[in-house]
């Protein structure tokens, strides 16, 4: 079994990535690529609005409803694709990140936990997702303004969690106090929060939610020699834990620091100041510009950014069962990124990184690897606004989770078509992602010559909305999904019209 591309038949995409599902019975493996190959040539649509048979429409429902039916196990082909293909030579950008998934104001649904700030009729569960992208630094290096262009490869782990219910928490809590209080005729006083972290920390059975950064790790293994895998995260990925993982298992990583860490001395070991401190302090190596995002709450801009880079020992925290100081310090180096003389919101990272850093293109690499983090935020979107995970109407968590565990990987192939385009957009349009059926059908409903990737996007595009101006520049991946989800449609219709019986 090879990893698959988008450019292959839905049919034959969906065998590759989902036929090696761990399912006891072959039939619920067929099902399972059926309901693939369904989400890929529906993107959006209703579980009824996928198929037309009523027969299939229950087949998908028991599916979801099957014990076996969990992520990790519809998932574990298209794993095992994506870490074959991270064992070849190269580098490699694992991006991680948490979102959530909500369903409000309906009945409550078996499974799901609060989300949020526990409102009534809020419920959901947390998705930690891993993506890995191919990094290519002759690449990155063409378009200094904007975000290196890359290759989207897969999800080589994803993690599902539903946070217990208050009550839940409370009888927990209850039970602990009762215990460390049977001797006292006073009752416990109210824990605090940095208590309650120490309790999770030291209570296997109150798993914090940050572990999932490391155990994300562990699940994918530790790096191969002669390939690089690099992690990367924002802020909340800011974990010792996380980078004495990174450290332990041959990773690079650049995440994004939030924690205002103490810095070590490295030959006395003595407290020398704080990480921010520290950063702010070291001098400019060089300064380079960067096209920023349009934010709902910030309009896209072209900034101009300073970049320093400083060698440091951080301190480790101190861990319940581990005296002050047993825990070993991490070395690292830490990146700035600051924009001068910006008047309001100005653009700052603070990153932690592996290795030393001692030039200015050095420093740059990292922070330009920093910048394809945004790529995992618009996984997620596609997920939610593309896919409508959020929009299933299923019975139980159990149901909701494997339906988009299946729609996560179905969400790939959204941002491999935006992504092939910003690599490589002067190649041919057989390179473009689509098969022979759908650019013939794409030609005529255009009525124009597509010879290119990027006249592939641009006619996509003007099918899902996109103006084609000059200055609109290439439609995203939404507008390109819209523009796909058309063609899905005359092309299904193609293949109905070729079953029909001609007149006589």
């Amino acid at each position: 079994m090879k990893f698959a591309e988008y450019s292959e038949d839905p049919r034959v995409w969906a065998d590759n990535h989902f036929g090696e599902a761990t399912l006891s019975d072959v039939r619920r493996v067929d099902r399972v690529v059926t309901i693939a190959e369904a989400m890929a040539m529906k993107p959006g649509d209703s579980i009824p609005e996928m198929f037309a048979s009523p027969y299939d429409v229950k087949a998908t429902y028991n599916l979801f409803n099957h014990v076996e039916a969990t992520p990790d196990q519809l998932q574990a082909g298209h794993r095992d694709l994506t870490i074959e293909a991270l064992y070849q030579p190269g580098e490699y950008l694992l991006l991680g990140d948490d979102t959530t998934l909500e369903w409000n104001g309906k009945a409550p649904i078996p499974g799901l936990g609060p989300i949020g700030d526990g409102s009534p009729g809020l419920q959901g569960f947390n998705l930690h997702t891993v993506l890995a992208v191919r990094w290519a630094d002759d690449v990155a290096a063409a378009a200094d303004a904007q975000r290196p262009p890359i290759e989207v490869i897969g999800l080589p782990d994803q993690q599902y969690w539903v946070r217990p219910i208050p009550e839940q928490v409370a009888q927990s809590t209850k039970q602990q106090d009762q215990q460390g209080t049977q001797d006292q005729d006073s009752s416990p006083p109210k824990k605090s929060k940095s208590t309650l972290r120490k309790r999770q920390y030291a209570d296997p059975d109150l798993a914090l939610e940050s572990k999932v950064w490391e155990q994300s790790l562990q699940h994918i293994g530790p790096a191969p020699e002669g390939v690089r895998w690099v992690s990367v995260g924002d802020r909340g990925s800011d974990i010792y834990e996380h980078l004495k993982c990174c450290q332990d298992l041959g990773y690079g990583f650049v995440l994004r620091a939030k924690q205002n860490r103490v810095v070590l001395d490295p030959e006395t070991k003595a407290n020398k100041g704080l990480l921010f401190d520290a950063m702010d302090a070291a001098p400019s190596l060089g300064s380079f510009t960067l096209e920023l995002r349009t934010r709902p709450d910030t309009p896209g801009r072209l900034v101009s950014l300073n970049v320093s880079a400083t060698p440091i020992l951080l301190r480790a925290p101190q861990r319940p069962g581990y005296p002050a100081g047993q825990l070993p310090p991490l070395y690292c180096t830490a990146v700035r990124v600051w924009e001068e003389g910006a008047t309001k919101n100005p653009l700052e990272w603070r990153l932690l990184c592996d290795g030393t850093i001692t030039t200015f293109e050095q420093a740059l690499k990292r922070v330009r690897q920093y910048s394809v983090r945004w790529l995992i935020e618009e996984f997620h979107k596609a997920l939610k606004s593309g896919l409508g995970a959020e929009r299933l109407q299923l019975e139980s968590a159990h149901r909701l989770m494997a339906a988009i565990a299946i729609m996560s990987v179905v969400a790939l192939r959204l941002l491999d078509l935006r992504e092939r385009v910003r690599l490589h957009p002067d190649a041919p349009a057989q390179q473009a992602g689509l098969s022979h059926l759908e650019l013939e059908v794409l030609r005529l409903r255009t009525r124009k010559p597509i010879n290119t990737v990027r006249e592939v996007a641009l006619a996509l595009g003007r099918m899902g909305g996109h103006m084609n101006r000059k200055g609109d520049g290439m439609p995203g991946w939404l507008t390109l999904w819209r523009g796909l989800a058309e063609l899905l449609t005359l092309v299904e219709g193609v293949l109905l019209g070729r079953k029909l019986k001609r007149p006589g």
